[in-house]
């Protein structure tokens, strides 16, 4: 008898199997009575490599950070290690377009941590692989609620309402030629999202877009900012403002459009998303769609050193965004 015919038995995840097997917290009274019922009705018992890594007593929690060039995520670092007392913190970074779940499955088993911190993350991967992960895990920046994941939470800004606000920001300020530039809407669910946001907005205000034309997409970088911009540019599409998903998108953004004559926000407006700190020293100041690194950093320790202890289960928290109006958007 093994773990996994335990979970065909009791139709529980063998993550879940696992957690109880393993006395891990997050678990409901239901499924580790039935499991334990199930092991002790056949004598299972946990093989002695398996009780050798219970011994061993990890004590660390994983970051693992979707995308090397996310100035977000490195200050959502900087904030967690900070503010991070109980635990040592190793950080892992893979690239935007790698599987992180898959990245955790593979630490779990080398490093052995207590938990796992997700900064960024797709919906499919952790729908498809989650249950091999079997200790308590936050997904940072992206909503976990609908996944139903036993063991995976999530802390998040509401992306769509986001994505929203911005253009919402730009039409109240009078543009009605307005473009946007971000993320592949295959790969991030941050994007997609903000995407949505931002077309439920085109749509109240009956204002065309083109998704085929007026959307440029690129990593969340300086330099893929500024080459959508420069696309949308050599397409000769007629705009007056530009959404950019990410802080870094619209830095990269404001100096492509610079570097072709135009000034900002006296030619073109430009509004970002994130909030970080260096917008507030960029000339001119960026105009942003804020989210809170410190409530962020702070609900995510709190959770899932919750979660490890054993105090709470399974918890989904989203934070309102702030539209900061600021210099590089203005009235057309």
């Amino acid at each position: 008898m093994t773990i996994k015919d335990i979970s065909a038995q009791t139709g529980y995840s063998v993550g879940t199997v696992s957690r109880v097997l393993n006395h891990q917290p997050n678990v409901s009274e239901k499924a580790r009575k039935a499991i334990l019922e199930a092991a002790e009705a056949v004598g299972f018992q946990l093989n002695a490599n398996a009780k050798q890594l219970k011994q061993q007593r990890p004590t660390s929690i994983l970051a693992v950070v979707k995308g090397t060039s996310n100035e977000l995520f490195g200050d959502l670092i900087e904030a967690m290690q900070a503010k991070i007392q109980k635990y040592p913190l190793i950080v892992d970074y893979i690239d935007e377009d790698a599987d992180e779940v898959q990245r955790g499955i593979q630490l779990c088993r080398e490093k052995k941590p207590l938990g796992i911190f997700f900064l960024g993350g797709n919906a499919e991967s952790f729908r498809r692989d989650f249950s091999q992960i079997d200790v308590p895990c936050v997904l940072v920046t992206g909503d976990a609620s609908q996944l139903q994941l036993d063991g995976l939470s999530s802390v998040t800004t509401d992306d769509t309402q986001s994505g929203f606000l911005a253009v919402e920001h730009l039409v109240k300020l009078g543009h009605k030629k307005i473009v946007v530039i971000g993320g592949s809407r295959e790969v991030s669910d941050i994007a997609r999202l903000r995407f949505n946001g931002s077309m439920q907005a085109f749509q109240k205000e009956n204002i065309a877009f083109d998704p085929k034309l007026d959307y440029a997409t690129g990593r969340f970088s300086f330099a893929d900012g500024y080459r959508a911009m420069e696309e949308l540019l050599t397409a000769k599409r007629e705009f007056t403002a530009v959404f950019a998903m990410a802080d870094v998108m619209a830095i990269g953004a404001i100096r492509a459009l610079k570097d072709h004559g135009l000034r900002v926000p006296e030619d073109v407006s430009v509004i970002g998303l994130d909030g970080l700190t260096m917008g507030d020293y960029t000339v001119p100041k960026l105009a942003t769609v804020r989210q809170s690194v410190e409530e962020l950093a702070e609900r995510s320790i709190q959770m899932l050193a919750s979660q490890i202890e054993g105090k709470s289960g399974t918890k989904h928290v989203t934070i309102a965004p702030l539209v900061e109006e600021n210099e590089s958007a203005s009235y057309i």
